[in-house]
Formats: structure tokens, sequence, C-alpha cells
């Protein structure tokens, strides 16, 4: 059998080495811990960015589709009003005997 003084010097090295390996795996717990928070935040700052982007480009079509909008409605007014001036009423003639 093991003498009492190796056993005890056998327990210590493995309550070492797994008192080690606990803190390295806690530490590389905790490490992709933030890597991963760091990398959702990189991700939400991308992703706020190009939501930005969209917000301003969805803005300007807005805009220009106004634009397009009053542009016709003024253009039909425009030819409505020149229709009315310009195309007087032609009245009907009466029966017209036309010799056979």
């Amino acid at each position: 059998m093991m003498d009492p003084n190796t056993a005890l010097v056998a327990l210590g090295v493995c309550a070492v080495a797994a008192i080690t390996g606990i803190k390295v795996i806690s530490a590389a717990v905790v490490k992709h811990a933030e890597v991963t928070r760091g990398n959702s935040d990189d991700r939400n700052t991308v992703n706020d960015a190009r939501l930005a982007r969209l917000e301003v480009a969805i803005e300007s079509i807005a805009v220009e589709i106004e634009r397009i909008s009053e542009g016709q409605r003024f253009t039909t007014r425009l030819l409505n009003s020149q229709m009315e001036r310009s195309a007087p009423r032609l009245e009907r003639p009466g029966k017209v005997d036309t010799p056979h």
C-alpha cells in the first residue's frame, strides 16, 4: 500500500489540477460570453445604421412620389381647363335633305 504522505501529495495535486481546470473553463466561458455580447453589439450597430439608411431612402421616395402626384394633379387640371375653353360645343345640324 501507499505511504499516507504520498497519498496526501497525490490528493493535493489532484485538487490543484481540478481548481485550475475549473478556473480555465470559467475564464473561457466568460470570454465567450463577452465575445458573443460584443458581436451582438456590433450587429446591432450595423443593423441600426442599415435601418437608418432605409428610413432615409423611404422618406425620399415618399417625397418624390408626392411630387409626381402633385404634378399629375396639376397637369390634369390644366388639360381640363384648356379642353373646356378650346372645345366649343357644336350644334346639331337640323334635318338635311340630300339629293339622291
